[in-house]
């Protein structure tokens, strides 16, 4: 008799077959059997505590590689918790999979184990989903959600695999024909990214920016996905026009480039009379591209992947296209008639001047040593201890809370492309460790430094044992001002009622130890609270390259609301 494979074993050699190289998730009934039967395929399995993390790390591992972060959860409750990676994934436009197992097809309607109608659950948070209802569709239903993550603009994907499925065989020689079948459809099918772009559209963009008193150049991480770092080096040094990185566009040009307008960003988007917007959308973290933070006459090139975006947007100008191929092209234009504004130019000198004016001030607030200690003075100490670290490849900085990540973003330094990750477009706490793990596993090479609030940290505590189990070199750094905000600021006709002694809703535990969790666990943590203190816990950490844990004594009165979202409340 032929020797017969079943759907888990089926599966995996899909997924190998189409250079799956890594899986995160959590196993148990019905796909322990399809994590290990990858791993033994040559698939790197990261196992997770949270299908939430694992989630994360998924979608932050697709923006990182630029191939479908793949993740596994079980079904029913399994699968919800995934749609936090899923939905993540599809705010920011991260390609990413997440497979699920599901109920006995049966079985369905009658109450089974973990029952759940996935297909109909996950819609709202993919671009395609879809369910192998026989072991013989497993190959090509692999291979439509690896496609389909990752064409047009990317995004979450979803495919169901029934237990029933999971456990149907066929005969070694029927999968290898099922596997030749899905591959040859692929490549048929496969959908070819790069638009053609129309000449009269970059005609009128050379034309807009060279007329224009005061441009202004924005992009985001749609161009750090498109790895258009080259590309936009060209036009902004050729061009001499100032550039504004959206958070997670840090470091696609160093963040002390003469041109950065980071520091003047107020000046930058409120005087521009012309903006070209490339990889990033024009929603609250461009504040929507309205006045009163915009002029009410500043024309936006709007470049971006999907023509959807820009009939949403309506910009003065749009361009369909891969932000690297519009760049390339655009570049190539503009050779043929070079312009460059000049560091004498007068809107180029008064970015430069408010932006050294801006940072000047920052400076002088940082160099103060502040003890017990504000968010500044840590702040500076962590940038000074990355840049000091230095060299090429630099670390990844993952960055998530409301005053952490506010101030982070301002002070911490981004010299190379994709190095920085925060809560992103959908503003998503409880992303940190997962986003650590992915970048770990992305980029072996670079040591990756967390630094994050205890609120974002906690969402995702208990994943500091993935680190020690899979030796991951994240050292995760944790500002401790007991709450989401900082510790009880109630005042006291707010301190009132029936449950008047519980602690405010926005307080912790004061001075908890988050660096005892990592050593339970043999990871190694630190207690700090004076600059010396950190300086030296920084320094050993980082060089050690080994899971870590500083935990960051704050003034529970040192934060604030986050800024950049006192409105929302």
């Amino acid at each position: 008799m032929a020797e017969q494979i079943d759907g888990n074993v089926l599966a995996a050699k899909s997924l190998a077959q189409f250079g799956v190289q890594h899986m995160f998730g959590v196993v148990g009934i019905p796909v322990t059997s399809l994590a290990t039967r990858a791993v033994s395929l040559g698939i790197r399995f990261i196992a997770f505590h949270n299908e939430q993390s694992a989630g994360y790390a998924a979608s932050a591992y697709g923006y990182l590689t630029s191939r479908p972060g793949v993740f596994l959860t079980v079904s029913g409750p399994g699968c919800v918790h995934g749609l936090a990676g899923l939905s993540n994934a599809g705010a920011n436009t991260w390609p990413t999979v997440m497979i699920s197992g599901s109920s006995n097809q049966n079985d369905v309607g009658r109450g089974d184990f973990q029952e759940l109608d996935q297909i109909e659950a996950v819609k709202p948070f993919t671009k395609f989903a879809v369910k192998a209802t026989h072991i013989s569709q497993i190959p090509n239903c692999v291979a439509q959600v690896l496609d389909h993550a990752v064409s047009g603009r990317p995004g979450g994907c979803y495919l169901d695999l029934p237990t029933d499925v999971l456990h149907q065989k066929v005969s070694q020689s029927e999968a290898e024909s099922l596997l030749i079948e899905a591959k040859a459809l692929a490549e048929k099918n496969k959908k070819n990214n790069r638009a053609n772009v129309e000449a009269s559209k970059i005609e009128q963009a050379i034309s807009l920016l060279r007329h224009a008193e005061r441009p202004l150049i924005v992009f985001g991480k749609g161009a750090a996905y498109a790895r258009a770092e080259d590309e936009l080096k060209k036009l902004v040094e050729k061009t001499g026009i100032p550039f504004l990185p959206t958070p997670m566009g840090k470091g696609l040009l160093p963040d002390d480039h003469s041109l950065a307008a980071s520091a003047a960003r107020s000046l930058a988007i409120g005087k521009c009379d012309v903006a070209v917007v490339i990889g990033a959308r024009l929603n609250w973290l461009l504040h929507f591209g309205e006045p009163p933070k915009w002029s009410k006459d500043v024309k936006f090139i709007l470049v971006d992947v999907s023509s959807e975006e820009i009939e949403l947007r309506k910009p003065f100008l749009g361009i369909v296209g891969d932000a690297k191929q519009v760049l390339e092209i655009l570049n190539k234009e503009i050779k043929d008639d070079p312009f460059c504004l000049g560091s004498t130019h007068p809107w180029v000198d008064a970015i430069s001047k408010k932006s050294k004016e801006n940072a000047s001030k920052m400076e002088a607030q940082l160099a103060k040593d502040v003890v017990p200690f504000n968010f500044l003075t840590p702040m500076r100490i962590i940038r000074d201890a990355i840049l000091e670290f230095g060299g090429s490849p630099a670390p990844v900085v993952v960055s998530e809370g409301a005053n952490t990540m506010d101030v982070g973003r301002a002070v911490l330094v981004q010299k190379e492309p994709r190095t920085r990750l925060d809560a992103g477009t959908w503003g998503t706490m409880g992303v940190g460790l997962g986003y650590c793990i992915a970048a770990a596993v992305a980029y072996p090479d670079r040591l990756v430094v967390a630094v994050e609030g205890d609120s974002g940290y906690g969402f995702s505590a208990m994943e500091v044992e993935t680190l020690v189990r899979y030796q991951l070199p994240v050292v995760a750094i944790v500002f401790n001002n007991g709450g989401v905000y900082g510790g009880d600021r109630r005042s006291a006709e707010e301190i009132n009622g029936p449950h008047k002694e519980d602690p405010a809703p926005t307080s912790f535990v004061p001075n908890a130890g988050y660096h005892t969790m990592m050593e339970a666990f043999g990871g190694k943590g630190y207690l700090v609270g004076t600059p010396d203190e950190l300086k030296s816990a920084l320094s050993e950490s980082f060089f050690a390259r080994k899971p870590a844990v500083i935990n960051v004594v704050i003034d529970p009165y040192a934060g604030s609301e986050s800024g950049r979202l006192q409105h929302k409340n």
